[in-house]
């Protein structure tokens, strides 16, 4: 008795950490202190039910469960430790399927020891159902980011094929709860196949201008699966944990489609990521380009009064965040006022440029949000976008035949001088060109990003 009522109490306290710990997420300055306060009060639960569990337990299982966490704890810290900051997104998509395929899998095992308890029935199949479709799809998800399949793979009739299928795994649930009949190892199995087969269908259409949006969504299915399990196991950590990952990757989710221009039905019927115009077709062919030197664009930046310098992935594959760094202490040095302009789906994930600027130690308050820093744009001397593309594009605002038309993106072209750095006049990750490169106010910095910005702070230093 003693033992279940601490059993509980470290579940109360594990729970106040989870939401302390989301809680101090909200502000980069804490995001890591919440971290840590979260992941101690994961140790404290997982420590509680093992030493405190009600009932005999064999000396194996103990074994099984010290080699699983030991195992678990060594694999995840060697990845995270290593991982580039390019790879960042697929490690996500990748912990995030396991999440998911965790939850998908306590269903499988508890069905066979449940009653026909309608709210029990209901706990495994939900679970079963969100946990294997965040597994699949975050497995589609982890090969898009990772190059092994194409961007979008368009399938014929998708929309409606993923709205039946959808149709077919809920009518099945609703059978197996209403009718004995139908309450099977046999369904159970067909419901498990239905659901990866809706993952990879759901995911595998998706364009990669949409992957942020994508990849917040299976975080909150992951979420809403565990929760089902802390549900079925009456373990209200679990359960407190998994509503919250729920509620958050929800709230993200809506906060990703407002900043893509898509609505949140859109996402789950899988009307969404692609079609539109092609490359060919939204080219600027014809248009004419210029470049600048890096000698004269640390000219150009040392007289200025305000610079705002626009990150993307390019930045993130070149591993020059301390270069920004440091030519941005430069600058300010010289008495230029320098910002960073954050879209909220640059990169391959929400907050992707937040964690890269924040790894070289760019001071917070530089990190301005979308809507917060476009009115600054018609102010600025110069803008510097490095490996941005798509978020800068101005066909999303002016040709309704884009992919991208109706997307909100950052202002860069109201600045007094645009420069644009890319390895070369390849299209961005949604696969179409920019008009922003023909811009008449535009100049283009062509080489890798490191290279050529070691060589601006290098210029800089010598005026």
């Amino acid at each position: 008795m003693i033992s279940l009522s601490l059993l509980e109490i470290s579940y109360l306290i594990a729970s106040v950490t989870f939401i302390f710990g989301l809680k101090l997420m909200g502000n980069p300055k804490t995001a890591r202190n919440g971290n840590l306060i979260g992941a101690a009060g994961m140790t404290l639960a997982i420590i509680a039910t093992i030493l405190l569990h009600e009932g005999e337990v064999q000396p194996l299982i103990y074994v099984l469960i010290a080699a699983a966490i030991g195992i678990g704890t060594v694999a995840g810290w060697i990845t995270a430790r290593k991982v580039a900051m390019t790879k960042m997104p697929e490690l996500v998509s990748l912990f995030n399927g396991m999440g998911g395929a965790c939850a998908a899998l306590i269903s499988l095992i508890e069905y066979p020891h449940l009653s026909s308890e309608t709210g029990s029935l209901l706990a495994v199949t939900a679970g079963l159902v969100i946990g294997t479709v965040s597994f699949s799809g975050s497995m589609i998800a982890f090969a898009k980011l990772n190059g092994s399949l194409s961007k979008a793979i368009r399938i014929p009739s998708y929309n409606i094929i993923n709205t039946v299928l959808m149709a077919v795994i809920v009518g099945l649930v609703g059978l197996m709860i209403v009718n004995e009949d139908y309450n099977n190892d046999i369904n159970l199995y067909i419901l498990l196949g239905l659901s990866v087969f809706y993952g990879i269908l759901f995911v595998i259409p998706i364009g990669g201008a949409d992957m942020p949006v994508v990849i917040s969504l299976l975080n909150s299915f992951t979420g809403l699966a565990a929760a089902f399990g802390g549900f079925l196991y009456g373990n209200k950590a679990m359960l407190t944990g998994g509503i919250l990952v729920g509620s958050a990757g929800t709230l993200l989710t809506i906060v990703m489609c407002k900043a893509m221009n898509r609505s949140l039905s859109s996402v789950i019927f899988g009307a969404f990521g692609g079609g539109g115009a092609s490359l060919e077709s939204t080219s600027k062919s014809g248009g004419t380009i210029k470049d600048i030197q890096v000698a004269d664009l640390a000219v150009l930046m040392n007289y200025s009064k305000k610079v705002i310098i626009v990150p993307g992935y390019g930045l993130a594959v070149a591993q020059a965040q301390h270069v920004i760094h440091e030519i941005e202490l430069i600058l300010e040095s010289r008495g230029v006022e320098v910002k960073y302009a954050i879209h909220p789906v640059a990169g391959r994930m929400p907050g992707h440029m937040n964690v890269l600027l924040a790894e070289s130690s760019v001071d917070y308050s530089k990190l301005s949000e979308m809507e917060e820093i476009n009115p600054e744009f018609a102010t600025t001397d110069v803008v510097l976008v490095v490996g941005a593309n798509d978020v800068v594009n101005p066909a999303a605002k002016n040709d309704p035949s884009s992919p991208i038309y109706g997307m909100p993106i950052l202002d860069v072209e109201a600045a007094h001088h645009i420069i644009v750095n890319k390895r070369s006049m390849n299209a961005g990750y949604a696969g179409i060109d920019n008009e922003l490169f023909y811009n008449p106010k535009n100049s283009m910095l062509f080489g890798d990003a490191k290279s050529v910005l070691t060589a601006l702070a290098t210029e800089l230093k010598s005026l």
